[in-house]
């Protein structure tokens, strides 16, 4: 598990913003999944968020070598990019999109992409610096505004962070991605109350998917109502994922220290010591 709440919640926080970004995209609270670009890249036997450590290995690795015969061709940057990402290996990711983007100055989603990997590097200032530069201010992208909220999130910026994410909605009125991001920047100073009424607004969305669930549920469950936070984490899912996703759920909230600390900072009446919740 991660060190810190900080930790936890920002990644959880840039994961769900950089889906909106431009690729990546959660397949629930266990694991972090990408959904690949369209372009002239090698074929995947199976959609990525359904593979396993294995199979997400050999696809970096075809990918790889799609890269290393053209190093410029944005596409196939991005995607394998974002494999390396999954794979945990940021720091190759960000020297891949900074050649990428060498490569295609002038191309939006490239610079979008290679913000996500300074992001994920922790070059925070840098990343907004760089989206910024893929904005364009005339036909703002909302899904790079949440992105910067996102960032601004992870530099501990809440109210700037929160005006981002209200600036995207105002773009994509009740987006779901956006309302996420913003519920979950309220769990981050520990208003559990208002984080939850965002998240089920975002989860009562027609396009919502299980990416907002999750979070839902996990700040159901900090809450202390275990049960109802299971059900939220079960439906639309494999019994597999499920299972991930429960037991995901269950060692966040198994955390003694880190989820009483957080769970007092919610003063609202009512709120329940998640210390012994497992």
């Amino acid at each position: 598990m991660p060190a810190s709440l900080t930790t936890i919640f920002t990644n959880r926080i840039l994961q769900g913003a950089a889906a909106s970004l431009l690729v990546l995209a959660l397949a629930g609270c266990s694991t972090t999944k990408d959904r690949m670009t369209t372009g002239s890249v090698p074929k995947l036997t199976k959609p990525v968020d359904e593979m396993d450590a294995i199979e997400l290995r050999s696809a970096t690795d075809r990918l790889g070598q799609a890269y290393e015969k053209n190093p410029r061709d944005p596409v196939t940057g991005v995607n394998y990019a974002n494999l390396l990402r999954m794979n945990g290996r940021d720091t190759q990711a960000l020297a891949v999109m900074q050649q990428v983007a060498i490569a295609n100055p002038g191309d939006r989603n490239v610079l979008a992409a290679y913000g996500k990997a300074q992001a994920a590097a922790g070059q925070f200032q840098q990343a907004l610096d760089t989206i910024g530069r893929a904005q364009t201010p005339d036909r703002p992208d909302w899904k790079l505004v949440s992105a910067q909220g996102a960032i601004l999130d992870q530099m501990g910026r809440a109210s700037e962070a929160r005006q981002r994410y209200r600036d995207a909605l105002d773009i994509q009125p009740n987006e779901p991605s956006i309302l996420s991001n913003l519920g979950m920047s309220y769990v981050l100073t520990g208003d559990l109350r208002t984080a939850e009424t965002y998240l089920r607004s975002a989860a009562s969305q027609p396009t919502a998917d299980s990416r907002v669930r999750q979070n839902l549920a996990l700040v159901v469950g900090l809450q202390g109502r275990f049960p109802e936070a299971e059900q939220i984490a079960r439906r639309e899912l494999s019994p597999q994922q499920a299972d991930a996703n429960v037991a995901y759920l269950r060692g966040m909230l198994s955390q003694p220290n880190s989820w009483q600390k957080l769970a007092a900072k919610d003063k609202t009446p009512g709120a329940a010591d998640v210390s012994n919740t497992n």
